[in-house]
């Protein structure tokens, strides 16, 4: 890779990196290429992506960004995992990391928070954003469903009170 294609590669990393939500570190070595394809495949499903570059250019790239402080993270063969939800990467990076020990996480960040493994395990625990917007319309649509049981319940114990009257008198 020449000059030129290494600041290719230092530029674009670093456009990713300062408007990704979330950033996840991890080692991959001993994975087999089917195992990282498997990898890509689950983090673009989930709306992110995988990279593996040269630790250097990574570093480099990370200057300037909110996620700056995990450049110490990145020693040995390590691959990172992006997304612009938070919870999206770190739960599948958690995912494959339970069925591979050999991708094993380092950390990450969340905007300039500086996460260890625990941090990026805690993330993954969370719900979904799409998961918190049902439970937050269900909430929002309970209290006019009891209103309306409320105010339909006394015509309807009205109507069950004639209906029984009616049966006594027959």
């Amino acid at each position: 890779m020449d000059r030129a294609e290494k600041r290719e590669v230092v530029s674009s990393l670093h456009d990713v990196l300062a408007k990704t939500g979330v950033v996840v570190v991890a080692h991959y070595a001993g994975l087999t290429v089917s195992d990282m394809t498997k990898l890509r495949r689950d983090m673009q499903d989930a709306g992110g992506k995988v990279k593996v570059a040269k630790n250097r250019l990574v570093k480099l790239a990370l200057e300037g960004t909110d996620a700056k402080g995990i450049a110490d993270l990145l020693r040995g063969p390590t691959c990172i995992a992006y997304s612009d939800d938070p919870i999206a990467a770190p739960k599948v990076a958690v995912k494959f990391a339970k069925a591979n020990e050999k991708f094993v996480i380092l950390g990450g960040a969340m905007g300039p928070q500086v996460l260890d493994a625990k941090g990026v395990n805690a993330l993954a625990t969370l719900p979904s954003l799409d998961e918190l917007r049902g439970k937050l319309i269900g909430l929002i649509q309970a209290p006019a469903s009891k209103i309306a049981r409320t105010i339909n319940e006394p015509g309807a114990q009205l109507a069950r009170v004639f209906a029984a009257r009616g049966k006594e008198a027959a």
